[in-house]
């Protein structure tokens, strides 16, 4: 059995959020938007991958003057524009963008779409939940419509689920439900991510425990049996100890690794090396490199008129990445 993964470079655009989620430790209300210099600069650093992964708060202009005031400086007129622009930039050096920009409305989808291989959204839970009480972007109506509207518009979609932040299990059930209706309705799901969350220090939600492996094994294999069988799942192997029992349950796949760039959304918990992810296979799954827009969709072209002629470059025949 094959089992993926991405090279990428982790771009944090910035951490100003209009959302303040009770366990979220990447958000921060310190004015912070990385210029096109640094980028730059990351991008040059990323020997080796091909996925620029662009992640970032969700609209911080509507919230933070601040924002908007760098952002009217730089020539922009609102925060997607700027976004946009650090995609063409990616492309520029070779990189093919996976942008992660929270809601969307269908114009701003058809802004993203030609400059991306794929975009993506956590949906986290299709349930109010507490720890979401005061994230206007956390209504899980308004995810569900930015994922649906992704689907009419078949633009290759990420999404996940996230597990331990006060749900239930029949809401971990219902959740992937939804997830999957969506895709029986476009088909243009090809990744939902099964993350377990991690207690962050100065969150409200630090002391809160995170799930046990047993839960997070429950929830991969419900996520097998209730997911369509083309749409891979995906366990974050920096927030496990050992991936084998996960693939065993039935992931497919490692997300994206990255060899200059920490997770900032979790840095106390490293990637792994590829020989360590070969190592923690037993032998039994082949591991295979995969770009941010998976093989049936760039059989498919379903992606941006601007990365066509590097997806050409990077796919190999099966639309795996080439060795």
């Amino acid at each position: 059995m094959i089992v993926t993964y991405s090279r990428n470079v982790f771009l944090p655009l910035t951490r100003n959020c209009r959302n303040n989620c009770w366990y979220c430790g990447f958000r921060s209300d310190l004015i912070n938007l990385m210029s096109k210099e640094e980028v730059e600069k990351f991008l040059k650093q990323a020997n080796g991958a091909k996925e620029a992964l662009f992640t970032f708060g969700e609209k911080p202009d509507q919230v933070y003057p601040e924002i908007r005031k760098i952002l009217r400086n730089w020539g922009y007129s609102n925060f997607l524009d700027y976004v946009v622009d650090m995609n063409k930039l990616a492309i520029k050096h070779g990189f093919l963008p996976h942008t992660n920009a929270g809601i969307l409305k269908r114009e701003e989808l058809l802004k993203l779409k030609p400059f991306n291989a794929s975009l993506g959204l956590m949906l986290e839970q299709a349930v109010e939940l507490e720890c979401h009480s005061e994230s206007v972007g956390k209504k899980p109506e308004l995810r569900i419509k930015t994922i649906r509207e992704a689907g009419r518009l078949q633009i290759p979609f990420t999404t996940g689920i996230l597990v331990g932040i006060g749900e239930k299990r029949y809401d971990r059930a219902y959740s992937l439900e939804v997830i999957a209706d969506l895709h029986r309705e476009f088909g243009h799901i090809q990744e939902v991510i099964v993350q377990n969350f991690k207690p962050k220090k100065g969150t409200k939600m630090e002391k809160f425990p995170e799930p046990s492996v047993e839960e997070m094994l429950e929830t991969v294999k419900l996520a097998r049996q209730i997911l369509p069988r083309e749409v891979a799942i995906q366990i974050p192997p920096n927030l496990v100890s050992d991936v084998y029992p996960f693939l065993k349950a039935g992931a497919n796949d490692l997300g994206g690794i990255s060899e200059v760039t920490p997770d900032y959304i979790n840095p106390e918990t490293n990637w792994p090396s590829i020989n360590e992810l070969i190592a923690s296979l037993r032998g039994e799954f082949i591991l295979k490199e995969r770009l941010p827009i998976y093989p049936k969709f760039v059989k498919l072209k379903l992606f941006g008129n601007a990365v066509s002629e590097l997806i050409e470059v990077y796919a190999d025949d099966n639309g795996y990445s080439r060795s």
